[in-house]
C-alpha cells in the first residue's frame, strides 16, 4: 500500500450524519423564546389584546352605570357590576380562540412541519406553546380583572357606594376573573392540537366554553354536576359572593370544586395534546 492510499481516508470531509450529531438539541427555554417571538411578531396580537381589555373595562363601566340600585344603595361588593358576564364571556371567546390559533395557524400554513423537523420532541413544542400562552393571558387577564374592579369602584365612589379591594369576596372574584383568560386560552390550545383544523377547533371551543353550560340547569343533580364541571359555570360561582338561599331548589357548586375545575381543564387538555402529538404524524 502506498503512502497516498494510507493517508487518503484522513482527508475525507465529515459526513452529513456526523454533522447533524454535532448540533446540540434545542433547550426548552430556547423553545419558549422561539414561541414568544412567533406570538409577538404578529401585528394583530397587541391590537387584539388591547381591544379585548378595553371591551372588558367598558362592559364593567356600563354594568355599573346601569345598576341604579347600586348607585343609591349602601356600600357593598357587587360582583356582576365589577365583573359582568357579557365582558367576561367575550374574554373567554377571545382567549380560547387565540389559544387555538397558536396551533391551528401552523397546521394550516404547513409551518408545523418545519417546526417538528427542527425540534423532533413534539411534546416539548406543545409545552413551550402552553407556557407562552399561559404567561401572556395571565398578564392580560390580570390587567382586565384589576381594571374592571377599579373602573366599577371609581363610578361607585362618586355615589359613596364603593368598596376597597380588601372587602370580603373581592380578591377571590378578582383572581378568578384574572385566571379565566389563561384557563380558556390553554383549553383552546389543547383543542387546537387535538383537532388541527381552524373551523372545527373554533366551533368546538365556543361550544365547550360558552354554549355547553347553558344546556344544563341546576334543578337536578346530574344536570347540575355537568354544569358545575364547566369553566364558565366555575367562574360564575367563584365571582359570586353569596351562597344558596334557604328555599333554593337548585344544586349549587362549591367554591373548592370550582377551583378544581379551573385546574383540571387546562391540565387535562394540554396533557392530552402532548400525548396525542407524540403518537400522531404531523
Amino acid at each position: 500500500m502506498t503512502t497516498t492510499e494510507m493517508t487518503a481516508p484522513a482527508s475525507e470531509p465529515p459526513t452529513a450524519s456526523a454533522t447533524r450529531l454535532s448540533v446540540p438539541p434545542a433547550r426548552f427555554r430556547d423553545l419558549v423564546a422561539a414561541e414568544w417571538i412567533k406570538t409577538r411578531s404578529l401585528r394583530s396580537t397587541p391590537w387584539t389584546l388591547a381591544l379585548t381589555v378595553l371591551f372588558v373595562l367598558g362592559s364593567a363601566a356600563v354594568a355599573t352605570w346601569s345598576d341604579a340600585a347600586a348607585l343609591s344603595g349602601p356600600a357593598s361588593f357587587l360582583p356582576f357590576d365589577a365583573y359582568p358576564p357579557a365582558g367576561y364571556w367575550t374574554l373567554i371567546l377571545v382567549a380560547g380562540s387565540m389559544g387555538a390559533l397558536t396551533v391551528v395557524s401552523e397546521y394550516g400554513s404547513g409551518l408545523i412541519r418545519t417546526t417538528t423537523v427542527a425540534v423532533p420532541a413534539r411534546g416539548s413544542v406543545v409545552l413551550a406553546k402552553a407556557v407562552v400562552t399561559a404567561a401572556l393571558w395571565t398578564t392580560v387577564g390580570t390587567a382586565a380583572s384589576t381594571g374592571s374592579f377599579l373602573v366599577s369602584q371609581a363610578i361607585l365612589d362618586g355615589h359613596h357606594a364603593g368598596v376597597p379591594i380588601t372587602h370580603p369576596g373581592v380578591f377571590r372574584a378578582l383572581a378568578a376573573s384574572a385566571l379565566l383568560a389563561p384557563v380558556s386560552a390553554l383549553v383552546g390550545l389543547g383543542l387546537g392540537v387535538l383537532l388541527r383544523h381552524a373551523a372545527g377547533t373554533m366551533v368546538t371551543c365556543v361550544f365547550v366554553l360558552l354554549m355547553l353550560p347553558l344546556m344544563f340547569s341546576e334543578s337536578s343533580r346530574w344536570s347540575a354536576d355537568v354544569r358545575h364541571a364547566l369553566v364558565a359555570s366555575a367562574w360564575k360561582r367563584l365571582v359570586q359572593n353569596w351562597g344558596p338561599g334557604p328555599d333554593s331548589l337548585g344544586y349549587t357548586a362549591t367554591v373548592t370544586g370550582s377551583w378544581i375545575v379551573y385546574t383540571l381543564w387546562p391540565l387535562v387538555t394540554v396533557a392530552l395534546a402532548v400525548l396525542v402529538v407524540r403518537r400522531r404524524d404531523v
